[in-house]
C-alpha cells in the first residue's frame, strides 16, 4: 500500500511501508538531468551530484562517510537524462540518521572551491574511463546523433572542457532554479513508522524553496535516422542498431520490454540463438529499451570481429523481417509473460528496488502503479499488441548504425 503527501512547497513524498523487513530504503528524487542542460551547462547536473558528498557546513566529506559506515548503511547517487537520485539504505532504527545525512547534503553542501578543482580532476577522470569503454561509446554516439538538436543528445557526464571551468557561482545559481519543491520527489520503502518519518521529513524540507516544475524532460523529440562510426584501435568491433522505441509514458510499455525478451534480451532469445549459437559471430549479444518519458529506443548490441560485420547485419535484418512476416506465436508471448511477471516479483523482494521503482514513476509520470497494476497489465499484454509493435518499430529503413573500431574501411 502507497501513501503519497505533497507539501505546499511542491515536495512530494511516497511511502511504502513494508513490515516483514528490517531494513529502510530512502531516496531523494529531482527532476533534472541533461535533459535541463545547454551547450555550456552539459555536465553540470552530475558535477552537483558528486559535490553533495564532498562537505556541508556541519560534516565534512569524511564525515558524511564515516557516519553512514558506522551504522552498516549504504549511501550513493546517480545522475541520468530525466532525473538525479540521492539514495541510502539502513537499518529501521536508523532511518533518521539517514534523513539527516541526506538532507544535510541536500540543504547545506558548501562547494568550496578547492573541492570544485579536485572534483573536476576526478570527474575528467571518469569521462577518461568511460572513453576506453567501447560498448558506452557506440551508444553514447549514437544518442547524439539520433537525437540531434535536442538536450537528449547530450552526455549526462558532460565535457571535459565545461567540467574542468565551472565555478561555484555556477552550481549555485543552476540548483537555485532546479533544485526545488516542484522537482523533488522523496521515496521511501521497508519497515518504519509513517508518522514519525513524515514528521521528520516535513521538518527537514520545509524551507526548500517551491519553484517552477521542469518541463524539458515531458517533451517529445524528433528521432533522427543515422549511421556513425568512431576509429579506435581495438581488436573488437562494436555495433549498436537502433530504432526509435516507445516511452516510459506508453501504453506499449510492457508490450515493449516483452518483444525485447524475446528478440534479443536473453540466451533463449532470437538473436542470441542466431547470432552466437547457431552462428558463432559474437560473444556479447543482446537487445535493450531505451525508456524516456515521451521518447524512446530500441537497440541491439553487438561485439564481434570486423569480418563479420555484414553477415551480423544481415541476419539481424533477416530475423527482423522474418518477425514481421511469421509474428510471435500466443504460446511464445503467454510464456514470456510468466518470465516478466517473475522477474518483477522477485525484485520486489529487494527494498532499494520497491524505493526505486515508486519514486522513478512518482518524479516521471507524476503516479505510481501498485504491483498488482503492473502484474494485470502484463497479463492483458495481446498477441496484436505485439504484431503492432513488430510493424511499427522494425522499419529498415529507419535503421540507425553506430560503430567503434577500427572502421576507417568500413562503409556505411
Amino acid at each position: 500500500m502507497f501513501d503519497t503527501i505533497k507539501l505546499e512547497n511542491g515536495v512530494s513524498i511516497v511511502m511504502e511501508q513494508i513490515s516483514s523487513v528490517r531494513s529502510v530504503a530512502l531516496g531523494i528524487f529531482i527532476k533534472n538531468g541533461s535533459i535541463n542542460e545547454n551547450k555550456k551547462t552539459n555536465g553540470i547536473s552530475h558535477f552537483i551530484e558528486h559535490m553533495l558528498f564532498k562537505g556541508t557546513s556541519k560534516r565534512t566529506s569524511k564525515d558524511i562517510a564515516e557516519e553512514m559506515d558506522n551504522i552498516g548503511g549504504q549511501l550513493n547517487a546517480f545522475t541520468s537524462k530525466e532525473y538525479t537520485c540521492y539514495y541510502a539504505r539502513v537499518l529501521d532504527t536508523h532511518i533518521d540518521k539517514a534523513i539527516d545525512v541526506l538532507t544535510d547534503m541536500l540543504f547545506n553542501s558548501e562547494f568550496n572551491e578547492n573541492d570544485i578543482e579536485k572534483e573536476a580532476k576526478v570527474i575528467i577522470e571518469e569521462i577518461s574511463m568511460y572513453e576506453d569503454s567501447p560498448e558506452d561509446i557506440v551508444f553514447a554516439e549514437l544518442q547524439k546523433k539520433v537525437w540531434k538538436n535536442s538536450p537528449l543528445e547530450y552526455s549526462v557526464l558532460g565535457s571535459k572542457e565545461n567540467v574542468a571551468n565551472f565555478k561555484q557561482q555556477d552550481f549555485f545559481d543552476y540548483m537555485k532554479e532546479k533544485y526545488v519543491g516542484e522537482n523533488t520527489v522523496i521515496a521511501i520503502a521497508g519497515n518504519f513508522d509513517k508518522e514519525s518519518i513524515l514528521h521528520t521529513i516535513k521538518e527537514k524540507v520545509q524551507n526548500m524553496a517551491k519553484g517552477v516544475s521542469s518541463l524539458e524532460a515531458n517533451k517529445s523529440y524528433v528521432y533522427i535516422p543515422s549511421k556513425s562510426k568512431i576509429y579506435k584501435d581495438i581488436e573488437q568491433l562494436h555495433l549498436v542498431i537502433s530504432f526509435e522505441g516507445v516511452s516510459f509514458n506508453s501504453k506499449y510499455n510492457y508490450s515493449m520490454s516483452l518483444l525485447n525478451t524475446i528478440f534479443g534480451g536473453g540466451m533463449s532469445s532470437i538473436l542470441f540463438q542466431k547470432i552466437r549459437e547457431e552462428h558463432g559471430l559474437a560473444y556479447s549479444i543482446y537487445s535493450y529499451n531505451s525508456n524516456y518519458i515521451n521518447n524512446g529506443l530500441f537497440n541491439i548490441y553487438v561485439g564481434l570481429n570486423k569480418s563479420h560485420l555484414d553477415k551480423t547485419i544481415n541476419i539481424i535484418k533477416h530475423e527482423i523481417n522474418n518477425l514481421k512476416k511469421v509474428k510471435i506465436s500466443r504460446e511464445q508471448i503467454d510464456k514470456t509473460k510468466e518470465q516478466l511477471k517473475s522477474n518483477y516479483i522477485m525484485g520486489l523482494e529487494s527494498t532499494p528496488n520497491r524505493m526505486s521503482s515508486i519514486g522513478r514513476s512518482k518524479i516521471l509520470l507524476g503516479k505510481i502503479k501498485t504491483p498488482d497494476e503492473i502484474i494485470k497489465e502484463v497479463e492483458l499484454i495481446k498477441k496484436e499488441d505485439i504484431d503492432y509493435l513488430i510493424d511499427n518499430i522494425f522499419d529498415i529503413d529507419k535503421m540507425s548504425i553506430s560503430l567503434v573500431g577500427r572502421v576507417d574501411d568500413i562503409n556505411l
